[in-house]
């Protein structure tokens, strides 16, 4: 059975050519890039090439980027390394819709380190309200960190104009752009940011490899501590076939942006579309205007988005009910809820991603099936016997 994967939030397949790129240093090339000899230095041009195509990307210098083993790990040292450079700030601003890797440790600082921290909250678009943002931020703000879009609905945020607005107050600034790097054109030669991060795997590149960007000259703590690697801002031995895998699906994420915005921006639509005008009682979550092109999050009213996953799945159809750190709860999304999406229909949310490697044949076949799997699980759904069921007139003591 053809598996026909819409879950490319959670993580993305490994392009071809991005593992041609990465073979040869497992078992030819396989020196130390740290070393002083050739056959090591080799290697290690590798590294710097790498460095340069995820620049590119990015629109920045080679030099601001340190490369990590994932986005939660750049995150982690993002947010960590300004408290560092400002012990006399003790106050985050972040929003309530991020994703787990910045929401739990921001929880932790609070309850460990005692912190403070401001979530913001959103309309029912999933939208941030610029006003609130700008009365957030106080005199010992250290920090705020805005995704730069939301990895369940998809929402673009205002980065540009939010970093411009800490700037003015003089407090570093952080986007987790892990869904929007390779998605959408970013260039931090105009956007303002002090910190990005980005993470190999949701662009085509493998698991376990990610990247952070530092401004020049903005004040710098490493997280890891114990070697010379990355300028001694992020030690241990570098992660050679991830790092050039990475440098590999940057220079190919370049070359397809026109392709992300246009035909995988085209078949999200048609989806969309058609399940929103097949399924009654179904609606869109996000800001319609605002999106990344890929993502597509829908509610299917009074049904359990679990129940339609597994039965989507036993026709290879592979989706989510929300970010991939908490698909294992049976609570509804953080982010749905803080939209103030009703529970009725946040439990029967399911998110569909795609990518360039989708195809037409693909969009129709979920068409042709989806529909008839929520039907049948609304036939079983208490949720939905409960809507269908005619009022009540008279108590049970007449």
């Amino acid at each position: 059975m053809k598996t026909i994967y819409l879950d490319n939030n959670a993580t993305t397949q490994v392009d071809p050519a991005v593992f041609e790129a990465m073979k040869p240093y497992f078992v030819d090339l396989y020196g130390n890039p740290s070393s002083m000899h050739r056959f090591g230095g080799q290697v290690g041009v590798k590294i710097k090439e790498a460095r340069a195509n995820v620049a590119a990307l990015l629109g920045c210098e080679p030099e601001e980027i340190i490369f990590t083993s994932c986005g939660s790990e750049s995150d982690n040292t993002a947010i960590r390394s300004a408290l560092k450079a400002r012990p006399d700030r003790r106050h985050i601003v972040t929003t309530a819709v991020e994703h787990p890797a910045i929401l739990s440790l921001c929880k932790y600082l609070e309850k460990r380190d005692g912190y403070e921290v401001t979530y913001l909250g959103t309309d029912d678009k999933g939208r941030l309200d610029l006003e609130e943002y700008k009365a957030a931020i106080r005199p010992d703000t250290a920090i705020v960190s805005v995704m730069w879009a939301n990895n369940e609905t998809g929402n673009i945020y205002p980065i540009e104009e939010m970093a411009r607005i800490a700037k003015e107050h003089d407090v570093f600034f952080h986007t987790d752009a892990v869904q929007a790097v390779g998605k959408v054109p970013i260039d931090l030669k105009t956007v303002p940011v002090d910190m990005l991060s980005l993470s190999g795997h949701k662009l085509h590149a493998p698991k376990g490899v990610g990247a952070l960007f530092v401004r020049k000259r903005l004040p710098f703590r490493p997280f890891l501590i114990g070697g010379h690697q990355e300028r001694s801002r992020r030690a241990g031995t570098e992660n050679t076939t991830g790092i050039i895998a990475l440098g590999k699906a940057c220079e190919l994420a370049l070359r397809h942006m026109d392709e992300e915005n246009t035909e995988v921006h085209r078949l999200r639509d048609k989806l969309e579309a058609g399940l929103l005008k097949a399924v009654p009682d179904s609606k869109l979550n996000g800001d319609p205007e605002h999106r990344l092109p890929n993502t597509s999050n829908i509610s299917f009213g009074y049904v359990e988005g679990e129940a339609i996953l597994l039965m989507m799945d036993q026709l290879g159809i592979a989706a989510s009910s929300g970010s991939a750190c908490t698909s294992g709860s049976l609570e509804p999304s953080h982010v749905l809820l803080s939209m103030g999406v009703p529970f009725t229909f946040a439990h029967g949310s399911i998110r569909f991603s795609l990518s360039r490697f989708n195809t037409e044949e693909e969009i129709d076949f979920v068409l042709e099936s989806l529909p008839p799997i929520i039907e049948n699980l609304r036939k079983l759904s208490p949720f939905s016997a409960e809507k269908q069921a005619p009022a009540c007139t008279k108590s049970f003591t007449e």
